[in-house]
């Protein structure tokens, strides 16, 4: 998770200040609305997803237009203006249309004017951020151009920011604008009291159709009491991994392993005999027009009732493990993973995703500011699986298949995901330069060359290029994956040049056969 913005460029950019011993929450509550509630709820959303496409539109149209007529040779003065995509110019626009515009006039006035700011208000964000993208002021991934939403594809939600919001006494039901009082799934008394008591006042309301079922979020600002962790001075490393969700340590020499419980695995078989299930029936075709038959709706039911079960067995079980973490260390050190880069580990993608190495260090991230403690992040580079935690020995190389962590120098066998998570507790407190563990500036034990990833210095060679080890290599054997080479008796002529041979490249048979070579005789 991205570390929030400065106050000064919060008030920049127009966004919400907390008063001090305030803090901004969520409170999601389950919805069960019924037939009428419900249909005004998905007319709420698919407003704003009509005016989300609408406004991407109406930008998208000028961008078209502008190109068109560069390739006209018309001048820049001489184009078309640009349309402006700012949230008030799009909403200005938008009422001047919705009355006349054939796509809104017969049915814009039978839902709120929130359903609509929804839309404009999500495309408006869509267009600064590709914008900052393009001006190289947005970290994270690459942005893309808005695109238009799919009814069947995007998830139906809407927001509320005025109107009646209200959450009732008896803590069974919540109302919203425009759609009246809506029973909940799940009692309300753990935002009702601090509402009655004057700890809290909701922001903003939004709905949204998720895990199979309506929900109902809260934005509140709540009134927090600073708080102190059951043991501020303890620091805490925690590694994380797949094998076991996280190992635990603290400097006081207290080590916990907690098992990864692996909700996706376990319901592996159900999930896939599920999903043979479904598609043995009869579904929709969205080619021919045919309709699903009421088997094939049971058994997407079913399928989809087993994903939901999965993703909220997951969220529980992170929640009262970064909960735990929070209200007990004063300091908690975790380490910067490349999650994304792990997600393209084939091998690997499906227990990384299960175990949600993300979602714990962003719940890590306020539940340690709102106990009174703090996060540190180690680097992401920083060895702690191939630093001793006794002597800060750095190894050049540990493969993931070695779980074992053996010191070279003196002697230390243990655990390498307890090592690690020794070593992250160890920098809390380390300083660079030092050598002890967690010391990036550790020399490794065996001077062999290491990539950049490992040790911040590299050896200066002088002499010739060797391999590691001075040793030869063997003679390599055949191989199913050997390139074949041409036989002496064969001369290759080219049909037409390829890049490959005009920067002296190898090109194996099957490639010369498609860049269209043959071979002759001699």
């Amino acid at each position: 998770m991205s570390d929030p913005a400065p106050a000064d460029e919060k008030k920049k950019r127009g966004g919400f200040q907390a008063r001090r011993g305030f803090v901004v929450q969520a409170y999601t509550f389950a919805l069960d609305p019924g037939a009428e509630a419900e249909d005004r709820l998905r007319s709420h959303c698919g407003a704003a997803r009509t005016a989300y496409n609408w406004a991407v539109g109406h930008v998208l149209a000028t961008w078209a237009q502008r190109i068109a007529e560069a390739s006209y040779g018309i001048s820049e003065e001489e184009r078309t203006p640009w349309r402006p995509w700012s949230l008030a110019s799009l909403r200005k626009t938008f009422n001047a249309v919705k009355r006349t515009d054939p796509q809104f006039a017969g049915w814009w006035a039978d839902n709120s004017k929130e359903a609509y700011n929804t839309g404009l208000a999500h495309a408006a964000a869509a267009f600064d951020n590709y914008a900052a993208r393009r001006r190289g002021e947005r970290a994270g991934p690459r942005v893309g151009a808005p695109r238009f939403k799919a009814k069947r594809r995007a998830r139906p939600t809407c927001r509320f920011t005025t109107g009646t919001i209200r959450v009732e006494d008896d803590r069974r039901h919540v109302t919203l604008p425009r759609l009246g009082t809506i029973r909940t799934h799940e009692n309300t008394r753990k935002l009702q009291r601090r509402l009655a008591n004057k700890t809290a006042r909701i922001l903003s309301a939004t709905v949204s159709h998720q895990r199979g079922r309506w929900q109902v979020a809260f934005q509140v600002e709540v009134q927090r009491r600073t708080a102190a962790p059951a043991r501020p001075e303890a620091v805490v490393g925690v590694d994380l991994g797949v094998a076991t969700l996280a190992v635990v340590a603290d400097t006081a020499g207290n080590v916990c392993h907690i098992d990864n419980p692996r909700h996706l695995g376990s319901e592996l078989v159900r999930l896939r005999r599920a999903c043979r299930t479904v598609s043995r029936r009869q579904g929709p075709d969205r080619s021919t027009g045919r309709q699903p038959s009421r088997r094939w709706r049971a058994a997407d039911a079913e399928r989809t009732r087993i994903h939901h079960r999965i993703a909220n067995l997951r969220t529980d079980a992170i929640h009262k493990l970064t909960t735990s973490l929070a209200a007990e260390y004063g300091t908690v050190v975790v380490e910067d993973l490349n999650v994304a880069g792990m997600l393209k580990n084939r091998r690997l993608a499906r227990s990384v995703a299960d175990a949600g190495f993300g979602e714990i260090r962003r719940q890590l991230a306020y539940k340690t500011g709102w106990g009174g403690g703090r996060l540190m992040v180690a680097d992401r580079w920083f060895p702690s699986s191939k630093t001793c935690s006794r002597c800060g020995t750095a190894k050049a190389k540990l493969p993931l298949s070695v779980r074992t962590f053996t010191c070279d120098a003196c002697g230390l066998s243990m655990d390498r995901d307890h090592n690690a998570a020794v070593n992250l507790a160890a920098l809390a407190a380390c300083t660079t330069g030092t050598g002890v563990a967690g010391d990036r500036d550790a020399q490794a034990s065996k001077p062999r060359r290491a990539d950049h990833k490992t040790r911040t210095t590299r050896r200066n060679d002088t002499g010739p290029a060797e391999r590691a080890g001075g040793a030869e290599p063997a003679p390599r054997g055949k191989e199913t994956r050997d390139r074949r080479r041409t036989p002496d008796s064969v001369v290759v002529t080219p049909a037409r040049t390829s890049r490959a041979e005009t920067h002296g490249m190898p090109i194996p048979d099957r490639d010369r056969q498609r860049a269209g070579w043959r071979g002759e005789p001699h």
